[in-house]
């Protein structure tokens, strides 16, 4: 999946350092990104050091290649701006998991930068990542926010559906957020009785995945439905919805929870007590 990098370790841990001359930089502008492209079609971020005097700020590093934020737009000559969700291809999956999540802090420091509680100015914390209020002593960390995906399945069919008013247009499985007092179990429930009218057992834990494009942790289940089969689509979420053989589904390069689900489907069927 997109965080099981094939080049380098992912540190996550905050440090309090200043950017280098050959860090580098993500630039946003939006839900764009600033990228140089060569001829082979791979991107490249900008370094600190092409940035000149900016403010950035220490976001992570891979292996020793540390990056760092930059809190201003900035056009760079040879750099250009590219979608975000351009990225999610494993043919540049490194980068591809580094933008989404330093895409993530953006929003999180772009969205925070007043006091909820008294209105003042947040100020960006040295020692840890966490923004504070000087005048009321809020503090304020990154916003994860839970979600499940949900693989339902009715004996060797399972179930597929298409988001209606959205830009992915591929098939995907009923996903949805997890609300105030709710288990990730009672969500699934939830989720797939509003999207398409069933019920459904047997529900199996499988993985998870940070999704730092919508601030968000996937949690992958596996259930099977619970009686009636036939589908009820909520026209407000979903195009489509309906059942898949196995030999009908689209195979997907595992690049995302969903995917990966898919073609584990694909490979044991029903039997996924794994």
């Amino acid at each position: 999946m997109i965080q099981d990098l094939e080049k380098g370790t992912f540190y996550n841990q905050y440090e309090e350092r200043k950017a280098e001359e050959g860090d580098r930089v993500f630039c946003f502008d939006g839900d764009r990104i600033l990228v140089r492209k060569d001829e082979e079609g791979n991107f490249f971020l900008p370094s600190a050091g092409e940035l000149g005097q900016a403010d950035l700020q220490y976001l992570f590093r891979i292996d020793e290649e540390r990056c760092f934020l930059l809190f201003e737009k900035k056009c760079i000559e040879g750099y250009q701006w590219e979608s975000v969700r351009l990225l999610r291809k494993r043919k540049w999956k490194e980068l591809s998991f580094a933008a989404a999540t330093a895409y993530h802090l953006y929003r999180w420091y772009a969205d925070n930068r007043f006091c909820g509680r008294c209105g003042g100015p947040l100020h960006r914390d040295g020692r840890e990542r966490m923004l504070s209020c000087p005048s009321c002593g809020n503090v304020v960390y990154p916003k994860i926010a839970p979600a499940v995906i949900v693989a339902v399945t009715n004996g060797d069919k399972l179930l597929l559906t298409r988001y209606n008013g959205r830009a992915y247009k591929k098939y995907a499985l009923i996903a949805g957020f997890t609300e105030i007092g709710e288990t990730a179990e009672e969500t699934v429930k939830r989720e797939v009785m509003e999207e398409v009218g069933l019920k459904v057992r047997d529900i199996v834990y499988y993985k998870s995945q940070p999704w730092g494009v919508d601030s968000n942790l996937l949690l992958g289940f596996f259930c099977r439905v619970d009686g009636e089969t036939e589908i009820t689509v909520d026209e407000n979420e979903l195009s489509s919805a309906g059942w898949f053989s196995r030999e009908d589904i689209p195979e997907d390069d595992g690049f995302s929870l969903t995917g990966e689900m898919m073609g584990l489907f694909i490979k044991v069927g029903g039997n996924f007590n794994v």
